[in-house]
């Protein structure tokens, strides 16, 4: 009977077919979010322009829509477990395509960051939702390739930013000048939506649980302090007010883990499970994240101004340049769920220690030639490292949270994007802090250098996660079918593991 009623929705939906194009719908919305971190870079001299931004607000058009983001993705999880995930991913894919439209036909500088807060808070809706939706539509075999196609759209909508936006600035389609880098998201969104409402299915939450309201202020206060902190520092280095509130950001984060133990001791459902982190994968898993996110986000920091400011280039020039990087991303992206089934852990170890040799080849590089780069000899090597990147990046996901529950994974779905962004702000400050003061070559050369050895560090660390490939750990995780039962609340794409996919449920 439980078989029976699981297989239902399944051919509403349109079977396999219909979760891989529920899936696509994902993708759009995975691509939007990202793509729109860097895209308003290359808009951002054409909009000052013609909206009279200030210096404080041409950084507000950039942070606002970041800080947004990272501040509401724990919350934004928390309210898709108590809703529903299918829910609060369509509402927020709708509020993301308006506040996209509000975006490119706002007639101030003002309206303009109000709007890119608002698609901060839209995009979290979606991306709190996002892991939890893939775990649940596909069985645990699957799951390495669609993180492998999670991360590739994630990666290359980051690459692609600053390349779509100068040829929508170059080619001024309609006439639309910088406002076509925003409504660009009308069309992708409203396929997006189409897709999700018409192949999306999943079930209803198993119960209503409440909101950790103290949980959200306090979580959203120590990380917009942190990240406000973190970003000042990038743009005006180390000075009393941005120490002062990196302490306060401290302090409130320590309150706020004080009050989610709290919830946890009087068996409240706090926005932070710390079992997650009893789990061994997903701890060093989580400290790899951190620091990969923060170590990829200063190296494309990095590569942005030494080609721009110190070589030179335009920005078309530099994101072709940048373009074989993305491709080897994707080719790793692509080929690491059947490299890492077959070797687990050690091709992430060798993928990121051949990340960190390249960019160490590279500082090389550079000193010898100070600065004149050889662009046909360079377009292999390029490719190369991102090559690394593709084999490290994409399939750390799965690994790490390989041995979690489905509960488990609904928790993670938001902790883990977080765990993202603060990587992101954490190494942007940090190394550009530290190794890049005054914008020359040996402080590029230097940074790249600090890069490199950071990431050879990674590949030791990446070994000690646990060795097996994701499916044979699932084999051993897999309950015995005399497990008690309980209703599904996912949908599985093919019928013959409806069981299986009930089974895979519990806590």
């Amino acid at each position: 009977m439980t078989e029976i009623a699981a297989r239902a929705p399944v051919e509403r939906a349109g079977g396999e077919l219909g979760a891989w194009l529920a899936f696509g719908g994902c993708l759009i919305a995975v691509f939007m979010q990202m793509i729109d971190v860097t895209i308003v870079n290359t808009a951002l001299p054409s909009l000052t322009a013609d909206l009279g931004a200030s210096a404080q607000a041409q950084l507000l058009v950039i942070s606002g829509y970041s800080l947004a983001f990272a501040c509401t993705l724990l919350t934004a999880a928390r309210l898709g477990e108590r809703a529903g995930r299918r829910a609060l991913f369509l509402g927020s894919v709708v509020a993301f395509t308006a506040a996209s439209v509000w975006c490119g036909i706002a007639s101030s500088a003002t309206e303009l960051v109000l709007a890119r807060v608002v698609q901060g808070i839209a995009g979290a809706g979606m991306a709190a939702q996002t892991i939890a939706i893939l775990t649940a539509t596909f069985p645990r075999r699957r799951h390495s390739l669609v993180f492998a196609l999670y991360g590739a759209t994630a990666g290359f909508a980051g690459m692609l930013g600053p390349i779509l936006g100068g040829t929508l600035l170059t080619l001024n389609p309609f006439g639309l000048g910088w406002h076509s880098v925003f409504l660009i998201n009308l069309p992708l969104g409203l396929f997006a939506f189409a897709l999700a409402l018409r192949y999306l299915r999943l079930g209803r939450p198993r119960q209503r649980t409440r909101l950790d309201l103290g949980g959200a202020a306090l979580s959203t206060v120590a990380l917009f302090a942190l990240l406000f902190a973190l970003t000042d520092i990038h743009q005006h280095g180390w000075h009393p007010g941005a120490i002062a509130l990196l302490v306060a950001a401290f302090v409130w984060g320590a309150v706020f883990l004080a009050q989610q133990r709290g919830e946890t001791r009087h068996g409240g459902r706090p926005l932070l499970r710390f079992d997650l982190f009893a789990d061994r994968g997903f701890a060093i898993g989580a400290l790899l994240v951190t620091v990969f996110f923060g170590l990829f986000t200063a190296f494309v920091f990095a590569v942005s101004i030494t080609l721009q400011e110190e070589l030179g280039f335009s920005a078309w020039r530099t994101g072709l340049l940048m373009t074989p990087f993305a491709l080897g991303a994707g080719v790793g992206a692509l080929a690491s769920p059947f490299l890492v089934r077959r070797w687990g852990v050690r091709m992430l170890a060798a993928g990121i220690t051949w990340y960190g040799i390249c960019i160490a080849i590279g500082a090389v590089y550079l000193r010898m030639t100070a600065g004149d780069i050889n662009l046909p000899l360079a377009v292999g090597p390029i490719f190369l490292c991102g090559l690394g990147v593709g084999l490290f990046g994409v399939q750390l996901q799965p690994l790490m949270l390989a041995n979690l529950n489905q509960r488990q994974l609904d928790a993670a779905s938001g902790l883990l994007p977080t765990i993202e962004q603060i990587g992101n702000g954490l190494g942007l400050a940090l190394l550009s802090a530290a190794f890049f003061r005054s914008h020359t070559l040996p402080d590029s050369i230097t940074m790249f250098g600090a890069i490199a050895v950071i990431a050879i560090a990674m590949g030791a660390l990446t070994l000690a996660m646990p060795g097996a490939a994701p499916e044979a750990r699932q084999e051993s995780a897999e309950p015995q079918p005399s497990a008690p039962q309980r209703e599904s609340t996912v949908t599985p794409i093919e019928p013959q593991h409806a069981t299986q996919s009930t089974r895979a449920v519990q806590p």
